[in-house]
């Protein structure tokens, strides 16, 4: 080879080389990115139901882009460990972040209470999927200048007014002469929704409160004085209106004790890992929740295993509805905090099991409610809606 076409070759090679790195740039020029977050419990004993619902954001997120290809969605974690006094610590840095435009969460109630200052001062809007106490969209409640969301929070989930009557009503079903005894675990979420499960027990003609305003800390490791109090009273049906990790110690010491009682729990307890954690003992306990992935579509569930690597868990269905409406406002050029909460407040389209999501003035939907599951085999298995 001539050094003329030794130079041809090298100033050839050299073209390719500015031309591919111009294309790099101009391809990563075109792709938008924007930011969304989620916030619950990736950590700690909570930390299952925190890893299912972003898993069903993450699913939400990786169908869109798919469908979507000029955008990327970058996913803010925000691990609070469903505890109200982390919660206050991590939401000040994500409420001061400007690139996030949307939160999926805080998961559970107590948690989303310390963090409204912070997303209210930032006018981030928040869309929970499992945040149920009342108080967070009732504008009437004793506590509303701490716990009212508006105008920011928003939730895809029925409240606990519903839940309380729900689980009194599968909690005592068939049984002639139901003696009830109640107890929390002294959380944001449990003491009221204890309150709404007392009053409903009261209107059953065929069940009696036996004990009623017991609290456990959901930090205790030694159930012994509640379960002695159950024996005393008589009650053959109890109601915990707490969370998963400390329900799954107490039904072992419960059953240790000799009892045999109906063990009863709310959406705190509705999680696969309460039937891990509890093994044996957990079988017979009736939970109150929401519709699985797959009792919806089979179809969408096994996508989202493909997708994610593993089946979807509790609230996948509401995490993935939340995080479509963040979404379909960015498909919309909704890219500011200002312009996504008006998106979020108009919102009125079909969510994936097939009810309309339209959100009133205080952030509530007008459709959903719960539905009953049994332990049974280790599983968690839908018995149908409660209310």
């Amino acid at each position: 080879m001539n050094k003329k076409i030794k130079a041809s070759a090298a100033i050839v090679a050299a073209l390719a080389l500015s031309l591919g790195a111009f294309a790099a740039t101009s391809a990563s020029a075109a792709t938008k990115t924007y930011t969304l977050a989620y916030q619950g419990p990736l950590s700690g004993g909570e930390a299952s139901t925190g890893t299912d619902e972003q898993n069903g954001v993450k699913y939400a997120i990786k169908v869109w882009e798919a469908a979507n290809p000029g955008i990327k969605i970058n996913l803010v974690s925000v691990d609070d460990e469903g505890d109200p006094a982390v919660a206050s610590k991590v939401a000040p840095g994500v409420g001061a972040n400007k690139k996030i435009i949307g939160l999926v969460g805080p998961a559970y109630s107590g948690a989303t209470i310390a963090s409204l200052p912070y997303y209210k001062a930032g006018n981030l809007t928040v869309i929970s999927p499992s945040a149920t106490r009342v108080s967070l969209t009732d504008p009437k409640s004793p506590t509303v200048k701490s716990d009212y969301g508006r105008p920011i929070f928003h939730r895809v989930v029925a409240t606990d007014d519903k839940q309380g009557p729900a689980l009194a009503k599968f909690a005592t079903k068939g049984i002639a002469s139901a003696k009830v005894f109640v107890f929390d675990d002294q959380s944001s979420y449990a003491v009221p929704l204890r309150g709404y499960v007392e009053a409903a027990i009261k209107k059953i003609s065929t069940a009696s409160l036996v004990g009623t305003g017991d609290s456990v800390i959901n930090t205790t490791t030694d159930y012994s004085p509640t379960i002695a109090k159950i024996k005393t009273s008589g009650a053959n049906v109890v109601i915990y209106t707490g969370y998963y990790s400390a329900a799954a110690i107490f039904i072992k010491q419960l059953r240790d004790s000799g009892s045999t009682a109906v063990f009863a729990g709310g959406d705190g307890v509705f999680n696969q890992e309460f039937a891990k954690l509890a093994g044996k003992s957990g079988e017979g306990a009736l939970l109150t929740g929401v519709a699985g992935l797959a009792d919806v579509d089979a179809t969408i569930e096994a996508d989202f295993k493909a997708k994610i690597g593993v089946s979807s868990g509790v609230y996948a269905v509401e995490s993935i509805d939340a995080a479509n409406i963040f979404l379909s406002g960015i498909k919309n050029g909704k890219t500011t905090r200002a312009a996504m909460n008006k998106w979020v407040k108009a919102y009125n389209f079909k969510g994936i099991a097939g009810a309309t999501i339209k959100f009133n003035q205080h952030g509530d939907i007008s459709e959903g409610g719960f539905a009953g599951f049994l332990v049974t085999g280790g599983k968690l298995v839908n018995k149908g809606p409660v209310a």
